[in-house]
C-alpha cells in the first residue's frame, strides 16, 4: 500500500472510530471525547512506527 494510502487508510479508521464512541457514548463528558480522541491518536502513531 502507498504511503499517501495507508495514511488516509488511518486517517478515516480514527474518525470513525471517535464517531462511534461519540454515538456510542452521547453523555460522555468533552474531557472524555478528547481523551479518547487522543488515545486513538497515539495508538495509530504507534502503529505507524512499528510498521
Amino acid at each position: 500500500m502507498k504511503k499517501v494510502n495507508q495514511d488516509i487508510f488511518y486517517w478515516i479508521t480514527w474518525i470513525i472510530l471517535v464517531i462511534l464512541w461519540n454515538f456510542g457514548y452521547p453523555n460522555a463528558k468533552p474531557i472524555y471525547d478528547v481523551l479518547v480522541a487522543v488515545m486513538l491518536s497515539i495508538i495509530f502513531i504507534l502503529i505507524k512506527k512499528i510498521k
